[in-house]
């Protein structure tokens, strides 16, 4: 019998005094049997760091032809696609050609360092493509917000992002591996 996933739900409030961008949401966000709650919650960091009301959460692990989160026009086009992981090369030249603006956040150290070091050079020809990387010792305490029912308000300023679940307090520094030109 194959397992099914768990959800989660969310009420998060985001303040982006950089963007002039103030939402209230209620999220749900299913976790796939093989994923981590760390990627589960980075999923739903990089939500809010791109905060706006249709921003959507897609399939994710179970589709090949969409990203993790992406905002679509009313053209039914795709104005950001959000990836998370390691991905292929070719996804992301895939991605960029299908999208306005392409956004990756990396993570776990030994692994994306070494892929960074292999991609970077043919990554660096997509104008339109934006590369993140949080460290360990973030994800792990971003990880720990982790609850079936979330209340978290998040401020984002200068590229900070201040989370808060009303008892943790967090100051997420994501550090830009390649800015989009």
């Amino acid at each position: 019998m194959a397992l099914k996933a768990t959800i989660y739900k969310a009420s998060v409030n985001v303040a982006d005094l950089d963007r002039n961008q103030f939402l209230d949401s209620q999220l749900t966000l299913a976790r796939h049997p093989s994923e981590t709650q760390e990627r589960m919650m980075l999923r739903l960091l990089a939500w809010i760091k791109y905060a706006d009301q249709r921003l959507q959460f897609t399939r994710g692990l179970c589709a090949d032809d969409e990203p993790e989160i992406w905002l679509r026009n009313d053209h039914l086009g795709v104005d950001l696609w959000i990836e998370l992981g390691l991905p292929e090369e070719r996804r992301l030249k895939k991605a960029c050609s299908l999208a306005t603006e392409v956004v990756l956040f990396t993570y776990n150290q030994r692994a994306a360092q070494v892929w960074w070091q292999q991609h970077q050079e043919k990554l660096r020809q997509y104008a339109n493509l934006t590369v993140w990387y949080l460290d360990d010792r973030q994800l792990a305490a971003l990880s720990q917000l982790a609850a079936r029912n979330m209340t978290l308000q998040a401020t984002l300023q200068e590229g900070i992002i201040w989370l808060s679940d009303g008892q943790n307090n967090l100051e997420i520094h994501f550090e830009p591996w390649q800015p989009a030109q």
